[in-house]
């Protein structure tokens, strides 16, 4: 009896969504990259196929797990929001980031640099990004024809899918909304949202006090002989209401 010789089991492979290193090296880093991802998230609120994420694992090629990167901040435009261990290429429809920032810190070198352009130029990124906030520099690629190419002015730049605008300056890089606006800090944007809360209380209080003005007007303007009709007139309410108010 002749027996058939199975194929040996491919051993899994493991994609790691972690390498145990911190997301970034110091404060001024790790606060880049919050603020740049934060923005673009904000920015692209309402589209549900625009993926945003910060310093997670993206495996381009299947079954080659030792390929591998971590931009700091990623976009990946028709591609659903949504959480995910790791960005395994082929599971999504075979679409690489298209834009990818990186955030320098003082223990990144060039090799290191150099080996992460390679990357992405070998892997479709479409833009490329890289800020050094310690010495304010800011570099910039585009793929052409050929892969990507350096940016060769930066200032006032436009992001082709991004449509942000950089600004480097003396202070520091400044990074614009389509609409015009600067990108905003956690702390910028919180306060921002306490001042509007307060504002529309603010607002809703005043409206109170307006309304039970006109209700306080009603008895007295009655008892000077008012019609229904010249006191809806004069307090910009409709007859009904005016006649619901002075019954209660």
């Amino acid at each position: 009896m002749v027996s058939q010789i199975q194929p040996p089991t491919q051993p899994e492979v493991i994609y790691r969504d972690s390498d145990g290193l911190p997301v970034a090296n110091n404060t001024i880093q790790f606060g880049w990259i919050v603020e740049i991802k934060q923005n673009i998230e904000w920015l692209f609120a309402d589209d549900p196929n625009v993926f945003v994420a910060g310093d997670l694992f993206w495996y381009p090629v299947e079954g080659r797990n030792k390929i591998v990167n971590a931009p700091d901040v990623m976009v990946v435009f028709g591609r659903p929001k949504g959480d995910r261990l790791c960005y395994q290429q082929w599971k999504e429809e075979g679409i690489a980031p298209q834009v990818v920032f990186e955030i320098l810190s003082p223990s990144n070198t060039q090799t290191e640099m150099d080996k992460k352009l390679l990357f992405y130029d070998r892997y479709g990124v479409e833009e490329y990004y890289i800020y050094d906030p310690e010495r304010n520099n800011l570099h910039g690629w585009l793929r052409s024809e050929d892969g990507l190419d350096v940016i060769p002015l930066m200032e006032d730049w436009v992001s082709p899918r991004l449509k942000i605008r950089f600004v480097p300056s003396s202070e520091g890089l400044q990074l614009y909304r389509p609409d015009g606006e600067r990108f905003l800090t956690y702390t910028e944007i919180s306060r921002n949202a306490e001042q509007e809360r307060q504002r529309a209380e603010q607002e809703r209080q005043r409206a109170e006090l307006a309304e039970q003005a006109r209700r306080d007007a009603i008895p007295r303007l009655l008892q000077m002989n008012l019609t229904i009709e010249q006191i809806a007139q004069a307090l910009g309410l409709s007859v009904e209401e005016v006649r619901t108010l002075a019954q209660e």
